[in-house]
C-alpha cells in the first residue's frame, strides 16, 4: 500500500488542471438575427453532445459576421468556439479562438469584449499554475470594467463578474483567504437582474469554502440547494458539484456514499460530453477512496486511467497541447507594431502641434505686445488729456481768484477813495464853520445857523455810509472776524475795517472822530484781544482773514 501513496499524490497533481477547467464564464452574447442567430443557438445547444457539429456551426455563423462586418457578434462566436474546444481539452485551439476575438476587439475598440477575452485568456494561464501572468489579465480585465462603470456604459454587476473569476482562481491555487476576500465582493456587487453569473455559482464557491472549513453538513446542504438549477440550465456542471459532495462525504469518511457521487459525476460527464478534461480528477479521488478501503487492485486500475487521460490532456507530448506550453504571442507582436505606428503618428502630431503652438504663442506674443503699446499710448494721451484739463481749470479758478481779489481791490481802492472824500468834506466843513463863526458879526444869527444846518453832515452818517459800502465788498470778514474773535466790540470791528483798508491812523481818527493818540490806543488794544505777538504786523493780520 505504501508504495502506492506517491503515485496518488502525482496523480493529485498532474490533475490539478482539470479542476480550474470546470468555471462558468461571462458570455459575449448579442442578438443575432435570421441565419447567424439560427446558427449561433443550435450550436450552443449541440456543443455539448456534438462539439466538432457546434464548431462548425460557429465557424460559418463567424464567417457570415466578420462579411457583414459584425465585428461584436463575430467575437462572440470566437468565444463560444474558444469555450466549446476547452470542454474538449483542445486547449490549443481554444487559445487561437481568444487571442483572434481579442486582436479583432482591440482593433474595433470594442472595451467589453476585450474584458470578457482578457478574463478568458487569464483562466488559460490558470490552467497550469501560472498564477502571477493570469493575475495579470484578470487585473486588465477588472481595469477595464472600472472605467466602461465611470463612463456609465456597463452597470457596477459587471465588476462582481470580475471578482468572481478572481475568486474561483484563488480558491483553486490554493489561497482561500483571497477566494473569500473577492467572493465576499462578488455578492456586493452581485444583481440577479444585471449580472451574467448566476448566483448559483456563487453559492456553489461558498459550499466549497464551507467545506474548507469543515463545515460539512452546511456544505452538503448547499451543494445540494444549486443541483436542481445546474440541472435545468447546466447540466454539464453537475460533474462538478457531484465531485465535490463526493470529496466532502469521503472527508466524513463515508467511502460508499462518496463513491456513489464520483461515480455520478463520471456518469455525467458521459452524458453530456461535459468537462471531461475534469474526468481524470475524479478518477484520482476514486483511486484514493479505493486506497482507503484497501482495495488496491481498483486503486492502481484507477491510477492507471489517470495516467492515460493525462497523456491525452495534460503531457506536453500531446497533439493537442504541444504550442500550448508557450502561449501564443501573436496578438503582442501586433499590438506592439500597431503602438510602434501609433508611436510614430503621435511623434509626428507633436511636431506638428509644437510647431502650431509655437505660431499661436508668437501671435499671441505680438498681440500682447501692439495691445499693451496701444494701451500705454492711449494711457498717456488720456493721462495728459486729463492733466491738461485739471490745469486749465485750476488756471481757470486761479484767474477767477484773482480777478475777485483785483475787484474787491478795487472796490477798497474806491471805497477808500470816496471815504478819503467824505473826510476831505468834512474838514471843508469844518473850515467853513470857523469862517462863518469868525464873520458871524456881518450876518444874522439865524441865516448863519440855517447854512450850518444845510451843510452840516455828522461823522456818525459818514461812518454808517462806508460801512454799508465796506460790508457790501467785504461780504465774509465781519463773519469770519466775528467767528474767531467773538468778544470784539464795534468799536473795534471799525478799526479793523479801516487797517484793513490800509487807513493812516490820522485818516482813522478823523472818520471816527477821536484823536490820533486815541486811534494808538485802540490799535494797542486791539493787538492783545487778536493775542498778537510784539513781532507780529496788525496790518498784515488783518489782510489774512
Amino acid at each position: 500500500m505504501k508504495h502506492l501513496l506517491p503515485h496518488f499524490h502525482l496523480a493529485c497533481f498532474v490533475c490539478f488542471p482539470f479542476l480550474l477547467l470546470a468555471q462558468p464564464n461571462p458570455q459575449i452574447e448579442l442578438p443575432l438575427t435570421d441565419e447567424n442567430r439560427i446558427l449561433f443557438e443550435a450550436a450552443k445547444t449541440i456543443h455539448f453532445q456534438d462539439p466538432d457539429s457546434a464548431i462548425i456551426l460557429l465557424e460559418r455563423c463567424y464567417n457570415n459576421l466578420i462579411t457583414k462586418g459584425d465585428t461584436l457578434n463575430a467575437i462572440a462566436s470566437l468565444a463560444q468556439q474558444a469555450q466549446t474546444y476547452g470542454h474538449q481539452a483542445h486547449y490549443k485551439d481554444s487559445y487561437d479562438k481568444l487571442w483572434k476575438g481579442l486582436m479583432l476587439a482591440d482593433r474595433a475598440k470594442l472595451h467589453k469584449a476585450k474584458a470578457y477575452l482578457y478574463l478568458r485568456i487569464g483562466r488559460h494561464y490558470s490552467y497550469y499554475k501560472r498564477k502571477n501572468k493570469a493575475l495579470e489579465y484578470f487585473d486588465l480585465s477588472r481595469q477595464i470594467i472600472k472605467e466602461l462603470i465611470l463612463e456609465e456604459k456597463v452597470d457596477a454587476a459587471a465588476l462582481g463578474d470580475v471578482y468572481y473569476i478572481s475568486s474561483s482562481t484563488y480558491r483553486e491555487l490554493g489561497e482561500p483567504s483571497w477566494a473569500r476576500i473577492y467572493l465576499d465582493s462578488c455578492f456586493t456587487y452581485h444583481s440577479p437582474y444585471k449580472s451574467e453569473i448566476s448566483i448559483a455559482y456563487l453559492q456553489f464557491e461558498r459550499a466549497f469554502l464551507l467545506q474548507a472549513d469543515n463545515l460539512l453538513d452546511s456544505a452538503i446542504a448547499t451543494y445540494q440547494k444549486v443541483l436542481p438549477w445546474m440541472e435545468k440550465y447546466d447540466p454539464g456542471y453537475q460533474t462538478l458539484v457531484y465531485t465535490y459532495i463526493g470529496d466532502v462525504y469521503q472527508k466524513k469518511e463515508d467511502f460508499n456514499t462518496s463513491e456513489r457521487y464520483y461515480k455520478k459525476a463520471l456518469e455525467i460527464s458521459g452524458i453530456y460530453k461535459s468537462h471531461i478534461d475534469f474526468t481524470p480528477l475524479v478518477h484520482t479521488k476514486l483511486s484514493n477512496l479505493y486506497f482507503k478501503k484497501g482495495d488496491l487492485a481498483a486503486a492502481y486500475k484507477r491510477l492507471t486511467m489517470v495516467k492515460e487521460l493525462d497523456g491525452k490532456f495534460f503531457d506536453s507530448r500531446s497533439e493537442n497541447n504541444r504550442p500550448l506550453l508557450e502561449i501564443q504571442d501573436a496578438f503582442r507582436l501586433e499590438k506592439a507594431s500597431n503602438m510602434e505606428r501609433l508611436k510614430e503618428q503621435k511623434l509626428a502630431q507633436l511636431e506638428n502641434e509644437e510647431k502650431v503652438l509655437f505660431l499661436q504663442r508668437t501671435i499671441l506674443i505680438v498681440c500682447l505686445i501692439f495691445l499693451t503699446v496701444i494701451g500705454v499710448i492711449f494711457f498717456n494721451h488720456v493721462s495728459a488729456k486729463h492733466k491738461t484739463e485739471k490745469q486749465l481749470i485750476h488756471r481757470k479758478q486761479e484767474l477767477e481768484i484773482q480777478k475777485a481779489n483785483e475787484i474787491v481791490e478795487l472796490k477798497n481802492r474806491e471805497l477808500s477813495a470816496s471815504t478819503l472824500k467824505l473826510i476831505q468834506k468834512d474838514e471843508f466843513i469844518s473850515s467853513l464853520k470857523a469862517k462863518v463863526t469868525e464873520n458871524g458879526d456881518k450876518m444874522s444869527i439865524q441865516e448863519i445857523k440855517r447854512a450850518l444846518n444845510t451843510i452840516s453832515v455828522g461823522n456818525e452818517q459818514n461812518w454808517k455810509e462806508f460801512e454799508a459800502r465796506f460790508v457790501d465788498v467785504n461780504k465774509d470778514f465781519y463773519a469770519r472776524l466775528k467767528a474767531k474773535f467773538p468778544h470784539l466790540t464795534q468799536g473795534d470791528l471799525k478799526l479793523c475795517a479801516l487797517i484793513k483798508l490800509n487807513f493812516s491812523s490820522k485818516d482813522m481818527a478823523k472818520l471816527m472822530g477821536i484823536s490820533v493818540e486815541s486811534v494808538h490806543t485802540t490799535r494797542y488794544r486791539l493787538r492783545k484781544k487778536l493775542g498778537l505777538l510784539r513781532k507780529e504786523n496788525l496790518t498784515e493780520f488783518i489782510a489774512t482773514i
